[in-house]
């Protein structure tokens, strides 16, 4: 069983996704966390995220694994420092890079083998998972995203600022040349702006309990 849930920065997917897997008992795959942590690996490899063959290069012959919601590059779990303001800086533009996008899905896809799992994104219901019965999209306000991401205390940018680089990531996002973020037909919507964790939760669970 593949669960794909795709949405807008700050929209409470991370979160979701992650009481889902652990409500049903299966993995949880981040896909922002992989790109990530290309993108950490890259930093610390003093490769310029701007230099599109290096970073296809060192994504191709990278060592990246999942193990339950924990990520590991080159076998050290990197999971609590890929959310830092440098890394959300360079993450977006490299996850527009469609060699990048093609990298990571094909490692998804690979993780999702004999396994059943909960796998969030930007087109995981549109690209990497289109035929899961399991499709669904969240979204919120900015101002929610915001105050969501500036609540977290990940970040040292004012919430003013850290709504600006929302808006700045929705732009990518949904401008990409492959893999944008869209609603796709036949996925299940959800605007979680005024719910409680609990009850978006509750509105999922009640959806894959359908079928």
């Amino acid at each position: 069983m593949v669960i794909a849930i795709d949405g807008p920065a700050g929209s409470g997917k991370s979160t979701i996704a992650k009481m889902v897997a652990d409500g049903k008992g299966i993995t949880y795959i981040n896909s922002g966390k992989l790109y990530r942590t290309i993108t950490l690996g890259c930093l610390r490899s003093g490769i310029d995220i701007q230099n599109n063959e290096k970073v296809i290069e060192y994504a191709k012959n990278v060592k990246i694994t999942y193990i339950k919601d924990r990520v590991f590059l080159n076998d050290e779990d990197v999971t609590d420092i890929l959310h830092t303001d440098e890394i959300d800086r360079h993450a977006a533009p490299l996850s527009a890079f469609v060699p990048v996008r093609h990298i990571v899905n094909d490692l998804i896809r690979f993780l999702a083998k004999n396994r059943s799992i909960v796998v969030e994104g930007r087109d995981m219901t549109t690209v990497v998972f289109p035929d899961t019965p399991h499709r669904f999209y969240l979204d919120a306000s900015v101002d929610s995203r915001a105050k969501r991401r500036f609540e977290q205390g990940t970040s040292n940018l004012s919430l003013e600022e850290i709504k600006k680089a929302i808006l700045t990531r929705d732009e990518i996002d949904k401008n990409k040349t492959e893999g944008s973020l869209k609603i796709a037909q036949g996925v299940k919507y959800f605007d979680t702006s005024d719910l409680t964790i609990i009850e978006v939760y509750d509105k999922l669970i009640q959806e894959i309990d359908k079928l």
